[in-house]
């Protein structure tokens, strides 16, 4: 029963971490579901703005009208309640970490979370801001550019997760780096390779049009330069750190 105990402890400890993170969930939803509509417009405005006048999002399903304002408020409500989640994560972690450990995974966990929430952010007001009337002003005279808001909303969840995981190209590349996986130098020579992957990459993510992918593929390719240079300060500091002699 001894050699079990820690086992048990850490699995009722993570029983109330899922659950206090479940809990900040709810609750988020709770605060926000008065304002659903307006979050949900706030979701649909991008494209609303660039249909013609009088225009306005279709419905095709049977519960499309239900579904579509839910999806947005349990989106929002992810959103809001995730630094409460992550705090409830590095609770339950945070007792079995060193100090250098607990100093690294908290500047991991703020810097993933920062650099994906510019990646929608990035995504929201300037992605769209081009993508939609481009999309607009190219459908036929004989088509009625009305999209379905099933269709919009998962098109659009699918564009924040490609711009977000793009925007963690400097955090993975700096951990690549400091887990001794590839060296600076190597990711120096792999840049050419690195830009073609990056246009190959917004070609499959993006509709197939030129303004989106040139959206996705030149921010790629800076934040893959702005990874090896945070890369290489790290490595120039560390070996700057270790040649100090000790008192």
């Amino acid at each position: 029963m001894t050699a079990t105990s820690p086992f048990l402890s850490n699995l009722m400890q993570l029983r109330r971490t899922l659950l206090r993170s479940a809990l900040g969930f709810l609750i988020a939803m709770i605060v926000i579901f008065p304002f659903m509509d307006e979050i949900f417009e706030f979701a649909c405005a991008p494209l609303l703005k660039a249909l013609p006048k009088g225009t306005s999002l279709l419905a095709v399903g049977v519960i499309s009208p239900v579904m579509g304002p839910l999806r947005t408020v349990f989106f929002a409500a992810l959103c809001l309640s995730l630094p409460w989640t992550l705090l409830q994560i590095w609770l339950f972690v945070a007792p079995g970490l060193y100090r250098k450990e607990k100093k690294a995974t908290l500047l991991f966990l703020f810097s993933a979370v920062s650099m994906f929430s510019m990646g929608t952010a990035y995504c929201y007001f300037v992605v769209f801001r081009f993508l939609f009337p481009f999309i607009a002003s190219f459908a036929p005279a004989a088509v009625n550019f009305a999209p379905d808001v099933d269709a919009y909303l998962s098109f659009m969840l699918r564009m924040f997760a490609a711009f977000g995981l793009t925007f963690e190209t400097p955090v993975a590349v700096f951990c690549l780096v400091k887990f001794s996986l590839v060296s600076v130098e190597k990711l120096k020579k792999i840049r050419r390779y690195v830009l073609v992957g990056a246009f190959a990459v917004a070609a499959v993510l993006t509709p197939p049009d030129v303004t989106s992918q040139l959206l996705l593929a030149l921010p790629l390719a800076l934040l893959y330069e702005f990874g090896v240079m945070l890369a290489s300060f790290g490595i120039r500091k560390s070996k700057t750190l270790n040649s100090v002699p000790s008192a």
